[in-house]
């Protein structure tokens, strides 16, 4: 008896088509083009940035592979400092394009592998074609959001540098002092202390030293006025407007243990443009999951991926220590004590990633559906 093999055409490549694969830097960059495995690829070089010589690059490469202009084009390139207007340019000239996220292409894992833009570009446009004729496993492609989405990242991101940049002033100024064996009880009270500073002899500040500390306080003071400025912009946003990621905001604020901070950086950059169907896409695109390692009779877990969205990864672990002090009663907090809390600081800090996944999933649960996570309780009115 003979048995047939299922098959799945995933083919999406009509006919003959053009591949297109770009390696991207600051000044040159590197074009590949071909239309099939074992043949040799075109590679030219064009000034960055330079739409025009792309569009002209495509239509030689056409003429040169004996295609016709209406021949369909497929590209691709790494995902980097470039961004996603080029993905947005070349959609716009009716180019299917993918951007790459680059930890998950394939490498070579010898102790020394030959490494340039050459080979670069061919092996991006070997997996293009791999990955248009249906071997979806092959790399990882980054969803590309809108113009709005994107647009709605840069004041959480800007809030969060600017706060990492006060930090650094802190922590300089302090270390200053300290260099000389003074000690600063409050930066922002700095001015009037700064008379009664002494050294580790009891001797005033030198004039040298004075001066400098005083020029990290003025840019210590610069950077809390942008960032009193933008949380000012922050609340009148969350104020005034009414489109539905702010509505999501609200929803999230309405949770004991979640504020501003927290509800706001969730939102804009997850759960407000997202589609997300199931707890394992939750997990995955923040980099909260597990990954086990296991060969032959050896099996060990290597810990999360940490392959998302550092942002959400972040606030999702601080949220966690927050939500365990402010939702003491709910399932997730009784369920961390019962698993980690006999335990030491490392198992505390390992069960506090495992409740960063759960909660994650859970608020997703309550936005898609309004369940209120078990146990968990609402803040007052």
């Amino acid at each position: 008896m003979t048995t047939t093999a299922t098959h799945n055409a995933h083919d999406t490549t009509p006919g003959r088509a053009l591949f297109v694969a770009f390696e991207l830097s600051e000044k040159p960059w590197k074009l590949g083009f071909t239309t099939g495995h074992g043949q040799k690829p075109r590679e030219r070089s064009i000034a960055a940035r330079n739409q025009t010589r792309v569009l002209q690059e495509v239509a030689q490469a056409k003429r040169r592979f004996g295609l016709p202009e209406t021949a369909p084009v497929f590209s691709c390139y790494e995902a980097g400092r470039e961004g996603f207007w080029l993905h947005r340019f070349l959609e716009a000239q009716g180019i299917p394009n993918h951007v790459v996220d680059s930890s998950s292409i394939e490498v070579n894992r010898r102790k020394r592998r030959a490494k340039s833009d050459a080979l670069d570009v061919r092996k991006l446009l070997s997996m293009l074609m791999r990955y248009a004729h249906g071997e979806r496993d092959v790399w990882r492609v980054v969803r590309v959001p809108s113009v709005e989405a994107e647009d709605q990242r840069h004041l959480h991101r800007d809030l969060e540098t600017l706060k990492q940049e006060r930090a650094s002033t802190t922590t300089r100024i302090k270390g200053l002092l300290s260099s000389q064996g003074g000690r600063l009880t409050s930066v922002n009270k700095l001015p009037e202390q700064l008379e009664a500073l002494r050294l580790w002899d009891g001797s005033p500040l030198p004039s040298g030293l004075r001066r400098r500390v005083l020029r990290v306080y003025a840019h210590h003071q610069f950077l809390s006025e942008q960032i009193a400025a933008l949380e000012a912009e922050r609340r009148a946003r969350l104020q005034s407007a009414h489109d539905a990621s702010i509505e999501k905001v609200h929803q999230l604020m309405q949770l004991r243990g979640i504020g501003i901070n927290g509800a706001w950086l969730l939102v804009m950059e997850f759960f407000g443009w997202r589609e997300l169907k199931t707890r394992r896409e939750v997990g995955g695109l923040a980099g909260l999951t597990p990954t086990p390692y296991q060969s032959g009779e050896s099996a060990r877990e290597q810990g999360i991926t940490k392959s998302g969205n550092r942002h959400v990864r972040w606030m999702t672990t601080e949220l966690a220590w927050s939500w365990l002090r402010y939702q003491p009663e709910s399932a997730l907090s009784c369920w961390f004590r019962e698993r980690f809390g006999g335990g030491g600081k490392r198992m505390r800090r390992i069960g506090i990633v495992a409740v960063a996944r759960k909660l994650l999933i859970a608020l997703w649960r309550f936005l898609e559906t309004g369940v209120i996570p078990q146990g968990a309780e609402l803040k007052a009115a």
